[in-house]
């Protein structure tokens, strides 16, 4: 997916970098499979702002993704690949034979016309989603499951991807886009491939408007603030702040958050490079 640099004849698309879209077969999403989106703007049932810098935003409307892949051994035929203003990856349209219609994630290297399936005797083919236990070893896999049955949780956003390391007794090892090795059950279900829209990272949005589009309102610096409102607040003229940290005291930048009682630690082999 190629990306595009503006000709500056704007002051916006001076710095700009646009992605092509050219893996995109068509603008129109499938009617059956859309719902309304209400926006907060960040308020709670009172009315009273309980998440900053939230608000504003172009209308979207939700595209439903089958994130569990639970139709198995029915065959499906890829029908578009489609643009989702929910998520960084592009989506593709699902006509199985038994003519239902499901969205999914769609995969880097997924043609139209492409036959996928789910199941637990499938072959490792781009678009597939079985089981860990059946897929080979070192292959590139997405929208990982972390419960059995609930649904993709892992290794969704564009151009991410893990790999299956090795399995032993009722676990998996996955390396993680993050650098973390963990354990995953191997009923766990997991689809073959890389997540499309790679070049995702390599746009620029070029002005302060485009975040506006997005819903993401103007952040105020800590530093900028009065010692009431943040801990690194207050000072004489341009004082810098002391150590970053968050506005109820937690250290940033290299302090781990990470709870050495939680359950789920016994699952991690290596932790993510700092």
């Amino acid at each position: 997916m190629p990306v595009r640099k503006l000709k500056p004849v704007t002051p916006g698309q001076r710095f700009r970098i646009v992605n092509e879209f050219s893996e995109l077969t068509t603008s129109n999403p499938e009617k059956s499979l859309i719902k309304t989106i209400k926006k907060s703007g960040g308020r709670n049932n009172d009315g009273r702002m309980t998440m900053r810098y939230k608000g504003g935003g172009h209308k979207r409307r939700y595209r439903v993704i089958d994130f569990k892949r639970d139709k198995h051994d029915v065959h499906a035929e890829v029908k578009s690949i489609e643009y989702d203003p929910n998520r960084s990856a592009f989506i593709a349209l699902l006509n199985y034979d038994d003519s239902e219609k499901r969205y999914i994630v769609a995969l880097k290297g997924l043609k139209v016309g492409q036959k996928i399936v789910s199941g637990n005797s499938v072959s490792p083919n781009i678009g597939n989603s079985m089981p860990l236990s059946n897929i080979p070893l070192g292959t590139m896999i997405s929208c990982i499951e972390i419960t059995p049955g609930k649904g993709a949780a892992l290794v969704r956003s564009a151009g991410s991807y893990a790999q299956l390391m090795a399995r032993d007794g009722k676990f998996a090892t996955i390396k993680m886009p993050s650098g973390e090795t963990r354990l995953i059950l191997s009923n766990c279900y997991a689809t073959i491939g890389v997540v499309s829209n790679s070049d995702h990272q390599l746009t620029v949005s070029g002005k302060a408007g485009r975040s506006r589009w997005l819903g993401r309102r103007p952040r105020t610096r800590p530093v900028a603030m009065n010692p009431v409102d943040h801990p690194m607040g207050g000072g004489e003229g341009r004082a810098s702040g002391g150590h970053p940290r968050s506005r109820k005291g937690i250290p940033a930048k290299g302090f781990r958050t990470r709870s050495k009682s939680k359950a789920s630690n016994k699952f991690i082999v290596e932790r993510r490079k700092k």
